[in-house]
């Protein structure tokens, strides 16, 4: 049963993000046009400061190249500090509940998902993680991998508006979204979430009395400005096992609400940031239709889904009229509407946080949060899920011109045979590090999907492909519900591979792509240039976009979802 009045909400919500993306991504663009922004008196001698440290200048601006290799040397520092930290945290600081040090292959999992913006886990905080871990190794990682995905992104617009072949200075992008943008924002949004209920405080735990006699020991530590970068970073590696099902960490309403609010500002804001840099506002609505089409389609799908008679509750004896959907598995403090649209949400935006149990939801459901990882780009994570998008829109402008004779080219600048092939590359790396290692993983014998049923086998057929298809995405969310474990050498190693891969692989062809165009000159038009900013283009994106990723997984939906959905009950 789907509750009108909360349904409502969702839509005001949507509404409001919508509303607000605008001027939000108007104010990222002059942050990444260096013009000036909020708190420059004050920020600004602290970012000279800053970048007088790191031996660089905003008047010093890199080639892709350049760029990468910064991004590189950032990132393998995160990485080989998160680590060491993870490895040896029994013997730091902040570890009174005597969580353990962690395995080489676990410390290794948990660096490359941390670095990479994924947040997918394979512990548990409230007994392997130490509170310094908590406060001291995530925020450090939980800022750094937003604001490399936003600084890329940025720097990947530039080449449309550049010809001396550079694209920005990472070191200026990383410290400019930290402190115009992720800082304030995830400081206000802590804030916002301590007044909702959420905990701050750097106690370990308290003892509760439950009504049933006994104590309980409750986990707590800064709840509240951890949840804040992390579902604004597009992250979603949740301070509780629960995640956003803990009602420590999402108390009410109000707060699941809130939450959606903070992982849709960046990802639905970076359209208009485009067309900010560019200076053609315009050319921000084809993507931005383009993403609210396929979110709107997913999420109708999912209440939809939810909201169907469960077939595998249909014989139980004495169970009656079962007509509350698919109820196993949601949080009852949480209507469908507001529970769906968190996780559609969390799943389309890349940030892996969850408010429900998905293992347990319809297998259409499921498909249609598989399906947002497919595409990794409506929106997709801060940054990165716009550069994605972007790189469809070259190959779709690409193929288009090649279909109507017309020499391609978007937004004045041509796109040759380098721009498709790291554009093609990007959108090929994705399958190729999800399919490789999960038929390694079911052909070599480390998981089974030999099950008594076609239902029970597809799902845990599915629960592999998610695991690693949410890794390759950097997304962070989970579908085992036990169906495997994947605590193992083999899932920690390959999906460490898999995450690494798929971050930077994709970053690296979106500065290629970015520094080619950036030594181009600007085309005038004619009056056989393709005009972009129109519904035609939107359209034809959408269903470009749709039909390619459909395309490249094909089989292994028909293989997992598709076979839970026609299998049975």
């Amino acid at each position: 049963m789907i509750e009108l009045q909360s349904l409502w909400d969702v839509i005001f919500l949507v509404a409001l993000v919508v509303a607000i993306a605008p001027a939000f991504g108007a104010y990222l663009g002059r942050v990444y046009l260096d013009r000036p922004t909020f708190g420059d008196t004050v920020l600004g001698p602290i970012e000279r400061g800053i970048y007088r440290l790191l031996g660089t200048s905003p008047r010093r601006s890199m080639t892709a190249r350049e760029y990468m290799l910064a991004v590189l040397f950032v990132n393998v520092g995160v990485f080989a500090f998160l680590y060491v930290f993870f490895f040896f945290q029994n013997l730091l600081p902040y570890d009174a509940t005597g969580a353990p040090g962690m395995s080489w292959d676990l410390a290794l999992h948990s660096a490359a998902s941390f670095t990479t913006n994924t947040d997918f886990t394979h512990f548990t905080n409230e007994t392997q993680m130490s509170l310094g871990a908590l406060f001291i190794a995530y925020p450090l990682a939980l800022f750094v991998s937003a604001a490399t995905g936003l600084s890329v992104a940025a720097a990947m617009i530039r080449g449309w508006v550049r010809r001396d072949g550079t694209i920005g200075n990472f070191y200026v992008d990383l410290v400019r979204t930290i402190s115009r943008v992720l800082l304030p924002l995830a400081t206000l949004f802590a804030l916002v979430m301590v007044f909702e209920g959420v905990p701050q405080t750097f106690t370990n735990y308290v003892l509760a009395h439950p009504l049933t006699g006994g104590t309980q020991e409750i986990f707590l530590g800064p709840v509240a400005s951890y949840q804040a970068i992390s579902l604004l970073g597009t992250n979603g590696g949740g301070f509780y096992s629960a995640n956003m099902a803990s009602p420590i960490a999402n108390p009410s309403a109000l707060s699941n609400l809130f939450g959606v609010f903070a992982m849709m500002l960046i990802p639905f804001s970076t359209p208009f940031a485009f067309g900010q840099i560019i200076r053609k506002r315009g050319e921000a609505w084809p993507f931005m239709g383009t993403i609210l089409i396929v979110f709107a389609i997913a999420l109708g799908l999912f209440i939809a889904y939810q909201a169907a008679t469960n077939p595998a509750l249909a014989g139980i004896v004495g169970l009656g009229p079962q007509a509350a959907g698919y109820p196993v598995g949601q949080e009852t403090r949480f209507s469908l509407p507001e529970s769906a649209l968190f996780q559609v949400v969390s799943v389309y935006d890349n940030v892996g946080a969850n408010n429900m149990q998905i293992g347990a939801i319809s297998p259409v459901a499921q498909l249609v949060l598989l399906f947002g990882m497919f595409t990794q780009s409506t929106p997709g994570g801060d940054g990165t899920g716009f550069g994605v998008l972007l790189l469809f829109a070259v190959l779709g402008v690409f193929v288009g011109g090649l279909m109507v004779g017309r020499t391609p080219e978007y937004l004045g600048k041509k796109i040759t045979t380098g721009h498709v092939r790291w554009a093609a590359l990007a959108l090929l790396v994705h399958p190729a590090v999800i399919l490789i290692p999960f038929v390694v993983a079911v052909a070599g014998g480390f998981v089974s999907t030999a099950a008594a049923t076609l239902p029970g086998s597809a799902h845990t057929f599915s629960s592999v492909l998610y695991e690693f298809t949410s890794e390759s995405a950097n997304n962070g969310s989970a579908l085992s519900a036990g169906s495997f474990n994947d605590t193992t050498v083999f899932f920690n190693v390959a999906g460490a591979v898999v995450m690494l891969v798929g971050r930077f692989v994709p970053i690296w062809a979106m500065l290629a792509v970015g520094g080619m165009f950036s030594g181009q000159e600007v085309l005038p038009p004619g009056p056989g240039t393709l005009q972009t900013a129109s519904t035609t283009f939107t359209i034809y994106i959408t269903l470009f976009l749709i039909i390619v990723s459909v395309l490249l997984f094909l089989p292994v939906i028909a293989l997992g979802p598709l076979a839970q959905i026609v299998g049975g009950p």
